[in-house]
C-alpha cells in the first residue's frame, strides 16, 4: 500500500520549459500556415470588393484600367502589383469618365476606409464606397444612407491650384448645418467623428493625387497613346 503522506513529485522546471517551448514552436508554425493559406483568399476577397467599388463610384464606365503611381508619374500596372494604386474608368467607347481613388483615415472606433471618384475635369469628388467600416451603427454607417450628407457628393470641389501644388481649397467637414462653401462637407448630426474622418482623408487624398492626375491627364485619357 502506497503511503498516504507521500509528497506528489513535481515535474522539474527543465522539462516544463522544454513542453512549453515545443507547444509556442506548434503554435506559431500554426499560425504562420493559417496566415498562409487565408492570404490568397483574403486578397482575391479585397479585388473583388475594390472592383465592385470601382464601377460603383464611376457607374458609367464599362471597362476600367489600373495606374501605379511612382512619384510623379503614372504607370499601367496590373492588380497584382503592390503600391498606391488609382483606377480610370472609361465608357463603352473608350472615353475617359474619372478616376477611382482609395482613402483611408481613422474615425470613432477604427479606420474608415473609402473608394472615392474624382472628375479631373471639373474638379469634383462626386461620390464613394465604403470599404471597411466598424464604426457604431446607427450613427458611424449613416454616411452611407445619410442623404443629406450624400448630397455633399454632388459634386463635392476638389479642384487643383494653379501652381498644381495642391487644392485650391482644404476640404474639411463643418459642423451641421453651417456648411458655406462647395468645398465643404456638412457634417452628419450626432455622427461629427466619422464625418470628420470622411473630410480629412479626402483633403489628405486630394492634395496629394489631384495634382498628379491633373499632371498625367494625357495619359489617363489616352493610355493607348502612350
Amino acid at each position: 500500500m502506497s503511503n498516504a503522506n507521500e509528497q506528489h513529485k513535481f515535474p522539474q522546471s527543465s522539462t516544463l520549459i522544454t513542453t512549453l517551448g515545443v507547444i509556442a514552436m506548434l503554435s506559431g508554425l500554426l499560425v504562420v500556415v493559417v496566415y498562409e493559406y487565408t492570404k490568397p483568399i483574403i486578397a482575391e476577397n479585397q479585388r473583388i470588393a475594390t472592383e465592385r467599388a470601382i464601377f460603383k463610384v464611376l457607374p458609367t464606365a464599362q471597362t476600367r484600367l489600373t495606374f501605379l503611381v511612382e512619384g510623379q508619374s503614372l504607370t499601367v500596372a496590373d492588380d497584382k502589383t503592390i503600391g498606391e494604386l488609382l483606377y480610370a474608368g472609361y465608357d463603352k467607347n473608350n472615353n475617359f469618365v474619372g478616376v477611382a481613388l482609395n482613402a483611408a483615415a481613422q474615425g470613432y472606433q477604427d479606420m474608415v476606409k473609402l473608394l472615392y471618384s474624382y472628375q479631373p475635369d471639373t474638379g469634383c469628388i462626386t461620390g464613394y464606397d465604403v470599404l471597411k467600416s466598424t464604426e457604431t451603427p446607427g450613427f458611424g454607417t449613416k454616411i452611407t444612407t445619410d442623404e443629406d450628407f450624400l448630397a455633399n457628393f454632388n459634386c463635392l470641389q476638389a479642384m487643383v491650384n494653379k501652381e498644381q501644388t495642391g487644392l485650391e481649397n482644404i476640404i474639411k467637414t463643418v459642423r451641421h448645418g453651417t456648411k458655406q462653401h462647395p468645398f465643404e462637407i456638412d457634417a452628419i448630426s450626432g455622427s461629427t467623428i466619422t464625418s470628420n474622418a470622411i473630410g480629412r482623408m479626402l483633403n489628405q487624398s486630394g492634395q496629394k493625387l489631384h495634382p498628379l492626375i491633373i499632371k498625367n491627364l494625357s495619359l489617363l485619357k489616352h493610355p493607348k497613346a502612350k
